[in-house]
């Protein structure tokens, strides 16, 4: 069963709309899904559809709610992409960490799940590298994310498990950045890296031209794991 709700920002200066989809029986967990920036859109809601289909309470929070409420784009439509970088350009990550925090407490108190993981890609990637060293939450996931080797100085605040997935070939993400995550993150005890060589930024998209079937998989079959050990 899918829904949209309103969760009330901690900041108090709003609501967040988000898309809910729930598990058949109780949760085993919940899960935060955190978008690209291409908002809530189809893929978004198909990886919260799939984590209810595997027990989980999954949760979509539209990051852009404040300038660009309900904005569904498509990556593979030049127009629309540029009307992505344009929403990132005007977007504040410090946001989005409130606003996972927001999603965290609703999913507590509200939802009644106590244990609560985070899924993120492309800016979503970089904001739950954030989540992992600013929140409480429990484990987080994040998928090529951006500008993550200019936070490395966050690392020490990460008290829950990490797990990142750097794209080899992440057009936005270059060698260098990917090498300094890697010294930064490396020996962390709670940090564990996954290199995939040879693939692009997006390769793990539900959907579209940007997808790689079999490095999507095994990617995901790496979060499922992680996720269902620190969520239990």
């Amino acid at each position: 069963m899918s829904e949209t709700v309103q969760i009330p920002s901690i900041k108090q200066d709003g609501a967040i709309p988000a898309y809910v989809s729930r598990p058949a029986g109780t949760a085993k967990g919940a899960i935060v899904v955190i978008p690209e920036i291409f908002g809530v859109n189809p893929g978004i809601r198909q990886k919260c559809d799939k984590w209810a289909a595997k027990g989980y309470l999954a949760v979509a929070p539209d990051i852009f709610w404040r300038f660009a409420p309900g904005v569904e784009l498509n990556p593979d439509v030049e127009a629309e992409l540029n009307q992505a970088f344009g929403y990132f350009q005007q977007y504040d990550p410090a946001d989005g960490v409130y606003d996972i925090e927001s999603t965290i407490k609703w999913i507590r108190a509200e939802a009644g799940v106590a244990k609560v993981g985070c899924a993120g890609y492309c800016l979503g990637g970089r904001l739950a590298y954030m989540a992992a060293a600013r929140t409480d939450i429990d484990a987080s996931v994040g998928y090529y994310g951006v500008m993550i080797d200019t936070m490395l100085d966050e690392a020490h605040h990460i008290a829950r498990p990490l797990m990142l997935h750097v794209a080899c070939e992440d057009q936005f993400v270059s060698a260098e950045a990917q090498a300094a995550m890697h010294a930064g993150l490396d020996d962390h005890p709670r940090v564990t890296l996954h290199d995939y060589p040879g693939m692009p930024h997006g390769f793990a998209a539900e959907m579209g031209d940007r997808r790689h079937d079999a490095e999507a998989e095994l990617a995901d079959s790496r979060t499922e794991a992680f996720l269902a050990e620190h969520l239990a």
